[in-house]
């Protein structure tokens, strides 16, 4: 894993971390629930989308099989992991629940 995603992972919020790829129709679904969920957490976690086509390694290393596959880091630590779509309001939920 490079070093930019390891002090990405590192931060004192919560990180969620979304590995999707263009051609992928669940991804799609996922763009905006990240917007309702950025709109009702703010600044309280930190949202990254992560092109899996394009981050092949980092991908491979986490063992990314399927998705969209959603993380959720804090201080270097994954919290919570999910592959599939999850609706804004169980987001926000479970990201509440690390902050």
């Amino acid at each position: 894993m490079n070093d930019k995603f390891q002090e990405l992972i590192n931060s004192e919020k919560p990180v969620l971390l979304d590995f999707y790829a263009d051609w992928c129709g669940p991804c799609q679904m996922m763009k905006p629930i990240l917007v309702q969920v950025k709109e009702k957490l703010g600044e309280q976690a930190t949202i990254v989308k992560i092109d899996t086509e394009k981050n092949q390694e980092l991908s491979t290393s986490l063992g990314i099989r399927s998705i969209p596959t959603l993380m959720i880091y804090k201080k270097g630590e994954q919290l919570w992991r999910h592959s599939g779509v999850v609706d804004a309001d169980q987001l926000s939920q479970i990201i509440s629940q690390h902050i």
